[in-house]
């Protein structure tokens, strides 16, 4: 129970990861925060966390696009929970298309989960962080926003922005106490495949070396507390990434075939 009586606030939690990410949470004893848009799903593990495990459980149906809905969940959070100990951003969806293919309105969309979500939800948790003198936002990016491929451009350009924006912010508040991680997973066997990769191409050619959310939720809860400023899922992925940055045009070549599966 290394977490009890911590207060952790979950965005996308009501599937895949997020779901995942607070049943460990539970398990380590924290009090866990729900934030998604689909109610049902999140009143059912709202039920089932709270009958598994002895921690307080709320949720809240929120688009995390919205602003002002953000603002008065913060502010119920922090009101009935005494408080904000991590926040993990891990809403977001990606779609599989070309940049030609991609309507403007689905890239501004994107953008608005993967990266606005994260910066407001991020903003509204520092106040009461800085009250407690200590904290920690750990933010689902994705090993896409170090190297991109093709038809993910506008998912890769959202990721990207999400890890220049958290090592800018883990400058600005160090001093206070609050800790700024990057989780950057590769393929996950999650739902994210559903909207993305409607054919089933691309997730039938990766099966075999899809991460297994379970298991990447029990690592990311296990970061809490520690000032961590990048993990790489699976390292192997993150290794290639740093290849990436050294070598681009033989890199290039390799990232060409892998996209092209999409």
């Amino acid at each position: 129970m290394r977490l009890r009586n911590q207060t952790i606030v979950i965005t996308g939690a009501s599937s895949g990861l997020g779901r995942d990410l607070a049943f460990s949470a539970a398990e380590e004893g924290a009090n866990v925060v729900l934030i998604a848009r689909r109610e049902e799903e999140l009143k059912n593990l709202k039920t089932k966390l709270e009958e598994m495990y002895p921690v307080k459980c709320h949720y809240f149906v929120v688009d995390v696009t919205d602003e002002n809905l953000i603002y008065d969940a913060f502010h119920q959070i922090e009101e009935q929970f005494d408080g904000i100990d991590v926040l993990i951003n891990n809403a977001g969806y990606g779609l599989f298309q070309t940049v030609e293919q991609m309507s403007l309105q689905d890239m501004k969309q994107m953008f608005e989960v993967n990266v606005f979500g994260v910066m407001c939800c991020s903003k509204l948790a520092l106040s009461s962080m800085k009250l407690k003198g200590k904290g920690h936002i750990i933010n689902i990016a994705s090993l896409a926003g170090k190297v991109a491929t093709s038809k993910a451009a506008a998912y890769a350009g959202s990721k990207h922005a999400v890890l220049g924006f958290s090592n800018a912010l883990r400058q600005e508040v160090e001093k206070d106490g609050i800790f700024i991680t990057n989780v950057n997973p590769g393929p996950m066997d999650t739902p994210f495949f559903d909207i993305a990769d409607e054919s089933g191409t691309y997730a039938k050619s990766v099966r075999k070396m899809m991460l297994d959310p379970e298991k990447v939720a029990s690592k990311v809860i296990s970061l809490i507390g520690q000032d961590i400023h990048d993990v790489d899922l699976p390292s192997w992925m993150g290794f290639g990434a740093k290849i990436y940055s050294l070598f681009p045009k033989i890199s290039h070549r390799v990232m060409m075939k892998f996209g092209n599966k999409k």
